[in-house]
């Protein structure tokens, strides 16, 4: 009885993650009909709620994945509903990415659900595990870019076009980061559970510490071209013209004003 308990609770989707799907459908239909009189601020509030809806998923896949693995405990412990406010840690999860996007224009790895690691058994699910939350950015960057790999952009108004491949280029730079096996990022989480116990124990105290460091080399001007160098570069195969996404940014900060170089 406990066990069904465990497993079937706390799965309604929760009213907060369907405010903010809402308001990303909102703010979407006014940048593609340039309903706002300010189309940048319709930008960011698309962009921005698009964006911790990729996030919530990308929580929501790791805790699905581990659920179908063993963790039962996953169920009453609130992911399920896509909640962000349910994360372990809802500012490191939610917060700091959105900041992130906001100051540098970059997918910043959101943050955690606490996984019951000894609760699951096989180390192909706890690989698994770790790589579900990447692939679903990875699959929400395909969604993003199907009207260009599809050439199917007739219709679609430029700065729906932008906002679209600006969105695309945080999903790619999330997935890429959080594939990179540095600890504490998911892909160190992919191939942990293939070493030995002593390389483990000794890259353990390490894992706080990843991501900052992962985020400080970006601030190195060669490291940050080499990164975006390879963004474009994914982002050009699946169709979005270069340019596309640094004018999505350009609308998203609508404080600066309206970019002259990116007409709508």
């Amino acid at each position: 009885m406990t066990t069904a308990t465990s497993r079937h609770s706390g799965r309604g989707i929760s009213p907060v993650f369907l405010g903010i799907v809402a308001v990303m459908a909102v703010t979407g239909w006014a940048v593609w009909t340039e309903f706002s009189a300010s189309t940048g601020l319709a930008v960011f509030l698309f962009v921005t709620s698009a964006w911790v809806v990729s996030l919530c998923l990308h929580e929501y896949a790791h805790a699905r994945t581990a659920l179908h693995s063993g963790d039962i405990s996953i169920g009453t412990k609130g992911y399920l509903t896509l909640n962000p406010l349910a994360y372990t840690h809802a500012l490191l999860s939610i917060v700091l990415p959105v900041l992130f996007v906001i100051m540098g224009g970059i997918g910043l790895p959101g943050g955690a659900v606490f996984i019951e690691r000894n609760r699951i058994h096989g180390r192909w699910k706890h690989s698994l595990i770790s790589a579900a939350g990447p692939l679903t950015n990875v699959l929400f960057a395909v969604a993003c870019t199907a009207p260009f790999w599809l050439d199917a952009l007739d219709g679609v108004p430029p700065v729906f076009q932008y906002a679209l491949g600006f969105l695309a280029l945080l999903q790619v730079s999330a997935a890429i980061l959080n594939f990179l096996p540095v600890p504490g990022l998911d892909g160190y989480g992919v191939i942990e559970p293939w070493l030995s116990y002593k390389i483990r124990r000794q890259v353990e105290p390490f894992a706080p510490f990843g991501l900052i460091a992962v985020f400080g080399l970006l601030w190195i001007p060669e490291v940050n071209g080499l990164f975006f160098d390879a963004v474009d570069a994914i982002l050009r195969g699946l169709g979005v013209e270069t340019g596309f996404p640094g004018c999505g940014l350009d609308y998203y900060r609508f404080w600066q004003g309206t970019p002259e170089a990116c007409p709508a």
